[in-house]
């Protein structure tokens, strides 16, 4: 197999691959060598367009492209190597970076973590915003990583936060209960106080979906700040003494234990 770095700059990927999916179903070429993982969808989109990406022998340009499932042989420069092997990883995210693999105001990503691993090709599942620190899954299954973020089945994800102020009995109440915030009902599954100090405390929030800066925003309207947010588990697997910014590849019972992989 061969090894490949991150997205986080530009590399020279080969491969031929055959096209996933029901035989007859039309999948775009973009979209093929995602399910793949190759590369992520916007980067087999401008392989496409510059021409690196062939189908059955021919140079195709669009990235919708229909093609055939179980039919087509796709190419990148013209090279004929196996799809990589599925990987499926987790990083203590420390806080200051972004959650993507490149940022148009010239930001640290979590790739810089990655930076020298050897890894093939990985994108992150869900997110932490740049303030966020903690447990963040990586892999390059793209329906596995569906199932890990999937609103209604995927697994609860649990934080620590610290917050600016003293939290008592009501505050608990009313993060579960939650609160309409720019249209959206805001809640938590549980909420717990984990220590107080003299000015500020830890509290443990668990949430059952992911959406956008939603811990922050919800004690937001009750008018509490967050002074740190560290997402410490998700489902059953726990970030435990990973060190700030080390990584570490899912033992197999880890990976099964959050979602049943594709079985690729």
């Amino acid at each position: 197999m061969t090894i490949r770095r991150p997205p986080s700059r530009e590399t020279s990927r080969r491969g031929s691959v055959r096209a996933p999916g029901v035989q007859g179903v039309r999948h775009g070429l973009a979209r093929v060598l995602s399910k793949q993982g190759v590369c992520s969808r916007s980067e087999a989109a401008r392989w496409i367009v510059d021409g690196r990406v062939s189908v059955d022998g021919r140079i195709v340009r669009d990235p919708e492209f229909p093609v055939v499932a179980g039919r087509a042989v796709i190419q990148v420069d013209g090279q004929a190597n196996a799809a990589p092997e599925r990987c499926y990883m987790m990083l203590n995210k420390p806080r200051g970076l972004v959650t993507t693999a490149r940022d148009e105001q010239g930001r640290d990503t979590v790739y810089r973590c990655l930076d020298g691993a050897g890894l093939p090709w990985v994108a992150p599942v869900g997110r932490l915003d740049k303030a966020s620190e903690g447990l963040l899954l990586f892999t390059n299954d793209p329906e596995w990583a569906a199932r890990i973020t999937d609103p209604v089945q995927g697994p609860d994800k649990t934080y620590h936060v610290q917050i600016d102020r003293l939290p008592d009995d009501g505050l608990m109440v009313g993060l579960k209960a939650g609160v309409s915030v720019d249209g959206e009902h805001l809640s938590a599954r549980d909420a717990r106080v984990l220590r107080s100090g003299e000015r500020n405390a830890w509290l443990e929030i668990v949430l059952d979906e992911g959406r956008n800066r939603q811990i922050r925003r919800l004690l937001a309207a009750f008018d509490i700040g967050v002074l740190r947010l560290v997402r410490v588990a998700i489902g059953p697997l726990t970030l435990g003494e990973l060190g700030k910014g080390a990584w570490r590849v899912l033992e197999a019972h880890e990976r099964d234990a959050l979602a049943p992989t594709t079985g690729r």
